[in-house]
């Protein structure tokens, strides 16, 4: 755990060190107007809910905040559009766990995270890999862990005396605010189910029911009910309630009108490695529908989708392998996520694991095949604050999701075109000729009893990368807003020439007094130019940690002209600049805590976060250990009878309750940090990601 001295007094930002030589000064939060709250509800609500935390999504941050909330006995509402909790795997389909190496080695996890492993190992008879993929140590199927997070949701309650009241098939579609609008006092959402005589829900894809799943009245395909979310009772503390953003595009954040970043951000001594001098918000990271299919003993019919031709151009198996046939490809692609195998470890191999054989399942999810990756104004996957205005979703009434539906069709369309590809296409974009051949002995699942659930064969609900980030709270040191930056846990080599070329003396200047942790205080006084500072190895340290994230800063970029599919296109160049490898890090509670809403806290891939850092701090386990953070604070937050923000808003003064909380979390299996972390210690070489 973090030893030596007290780390607060040892932080390494520029901010801080001048706090601490009397140059800065205590910050307060901007003052902002809340969105108008008028309900202009078609009828009463259909039914009023309590609860003491409202989580919104339930993706596994979210699942992560309901276990812990459901362990120390608190009343948990947990609200998720599809009917599967687990997000990334479950109704993503992204059922292959992405794990950092040595994290794996040691298992050093949140507690629950390592019970939901645990539970994988024994749901397969003792296989923690049952479908033998390379990518993970952990590949399985998409519905199971929607039935083995609801048992652990199920224990939770029981070990604890918590309640659970689960809303599937839920959209959140208005807030309302106390007086001063810095709480959230209630929230109204749409529940949705098929009107009698239509189809069960998941017939057809996610594009074409989301906007009606977000409309208060009934439709010829879907039956609504109306819910309003309200506190169980008033508390003697400031909350009487908490809320919990855990959806995974960021939807309270947008529909709460709270600061935050989308897309690409500025070039910057902070994030040295972005491509662009101007906000980008329409270059997010690519989305993916992932679906399942079979390998057969037989050739199998393979029609051709209508829209193939216009797809077609994209696809690829991205880079040439030594020593590979260009049959080797599809067996490579087919095992890097194979999700069932019938008989692992067999003699013939490749990639480390058995090849292809009848009766195995694998899940796609590959860059230059079911990734959607829109990037323009034009086609972009998620809404701007201007296209949300433009698009009336941030009126009264009017949210609807804050996707944009023709992208989400595209992508569904993609993923279709990209399996008829896979087993009939003879092209390649980025190989040319000679790489790709048909393999039709396989069959697209489709199916309530299919993996993905659908009749369609898709997802639920396509794999997100990225979505809306908060601005956290001004602190010292932080005059914009909390954010964490690249420079904070990167690996890169920032003495690469590219860096003098695109920063200017003075940012090049600010970027190394950034990285020159404990001798940051003489590299200011003495004037030390650049080239003479020694960088930290090591990721930054937060007093304020309360939970841990390690996974290489991963990009799927943006493609540069729309539509993605278009012959000839390329990746957004420039994106890729950051990819690449990051120290052990932490989460720290101010990228948890908004602006404005005292009540609510981020528990998903929307904390203050920019693109690079949200590029790492994305995967499942951040997002277990963010959720459990968020659950264990909530907790401890209404025991107290405080905000969370009062947890931090005195640093890098001492903390004393924010320090019983770290304590609190580490005695309940959930790190603040990694194994010997500490601002000496500079030897992380064991703890490369990949």
């Amino acid at each position: 755990m973090v030893t030596g001295m007290r780390q607060r007094f040892f932080r390494t930002t520029l901010g801080s060190v001048l706090l601490l030589l009397g140059l800065g000064g205590s910050l307060s939060v901007r003052a902002q107007t809340p969105p108008e709250t008028a309900l202009p509800l078609p009828r009463n609500p259909d039914a009023t809910v309590t609860c003491e935390v409202l989580i919104v999504g339930g993706g596994l941050a979210g699942t992560a905040t309901a276990y812990e909330s459901l362990k120390a006995g608190r009343t948990v509402c947990l609200t998720e559009l599809t009917d599967w909790l687990g997000g990334q795997i479950s109704s993503q389909g992204t059922t292959a766990l992405d794990e950092s190496r040595r994290q794996r080695q040691l298992l050093f996890y949140a507690q629950g995270y390592l019970a939901l492993r645990d539970r994988v190992r024994a749901y397969y008879g003792g296989r923690q890999n049952p479908g033998d993929c390379w990518v993970s140590a952990a590949c399985f199927l998409p519905e199971d862990a929607h039935t083995m997070l609801s048992e652990m949701l199920a224990e939770a309650a029981r070990a604890g005396g918590g309640e659970l009241k689960w809303f599937p098939n839920t959209v959140p579609k208005d807030l309302t605010y106390n007086a001063d609008g810095s709480q959230v006092a209630s929230l109204v959402a749409v529940q949705h189910r098929p009107a009698p005589g239509t189809p069960p829900l998941n017939t057809e894809p996610l594009s074409m029911v989301i906007e009606d799943a977000y409309e208060y009245s009934d439709s010829p395909r879907l039956q609504k009910t109306i819910i309003q979310f309200v506190p169980t009772e008033a508390t003697a503390g400031p909350a009487d309630w908490y809320v919990v953003e855990a959806t995974e595009t960021g939807e309270l954040i947008a529909l709460a009108q709270l600061p935050y970043r989308l897309g690409l951000d500025a070039r910057s001594p902070l994030d040295p490695s972005s491509p662009v001098t101007s906000n980008d918000a329409y270059c997010t990271q690519g989305f993916t529908y992932t679906f399942a299919m079979e390998k057969m003993a037989e050739p199998q019919p393979q029609i051709v989708p209508e829209f193939y031709p216009q797809y077609e151009p994209y696809f690829s198996y991205e880079n040439p392998r030594q020593g590979f046939a260009p049959e080797d490809y599809y067996d490579f692609v087919f095992t890097y996520r194979r999700l069932w195998a019938v008989q692992p470890r067999r003699a013939e191999r490749i990639a480390g694991v058995g090849r292809p054989q009848p009766g195995d399942i694998s899940m796609q999810n590959w860059t230059w095949g079911n990734d959607y990756r829109p990037g323009t104004a034009q086609d972009n996957l998620i809404y701007t604050p201007e296209q949300l205005r433009q698009d009336g979703q941030l009126a009264p009434g009017g949210w609807r999701g804050g996707l944009r539906t023709e992208a989400l069709r595209r992508g569904e369309e993609n993923a279709i075109a990209y399996y008829y590809w896979l087993t009939t296409g003879t092209t390649d974009s980025q190989l040319g000729e000679g790489f790709k051949v048909p393999n039709p002995n396989s069959r697209f699942l489709r199916g309530f009893d299919a993996p993905m659930g659908t009749a369609h064969g898709l997802s639920k609900y396509p794999y997100i990368r990225e979505g809306r980030r908060i601005i956290g709270r001004p602190s010292p040191g932080y005059t914009d807003g909390f954010t964490i930056h690249e420079v904070d846990f990167s690996w890169a080599d920032f003495r690469r020439e590219q860096y003098r070329e695109t920063l200017s003396e003075s940012d090049y200047l600010a970027l190394w007094r950034e990285l020159a942790g404990l001798s940051v205080i003489d590299t200011i006084l003495n004037r030390t130019p650049p080239e003479e500072i020694q960088r930290r190895t090591r990721s930054r340290i937060y007093p304020d940690s309360v939970g841990i994230a390690q996974y290489a800063i991963d990009f799927h970029p943006c493609m540069a002209e729309s539509p993605p599919e278009a012959p000839g296109n390329i990746e957004r160049p420039g994106v890729r600049k950051a990819h690449g490898q990051a120290y052990p890090a932490q989460i720290p509670l101010r990228a948890m805590i908004p602006q404005r809403l005292d009540n609510m806290l981020v528990a998903s891939k929307s904390i203050a976060a920019s693109t690079i850092a949200a590029a790492a701090y994305r995967v499942h386990s951040f997002e277990w250990s963010v959720g459990a953070a968020a659950g264990t604070t909530i907790d401890f937050a209404l025991r107290q009878g405080i905000f969370p923000y009062e947890l931090v808003d005195n640093l890098p003064s001492q903390e004393p309750l924010l320090e019983v909380l770290q304590q609190e979390l580490i005695r309940n299996g959930n790190p603040i940090a990694f194994p010997e972390t500490s601002i000496f210690n500079e030897s992380w070489d064991d703890w490369r990601p990949w």
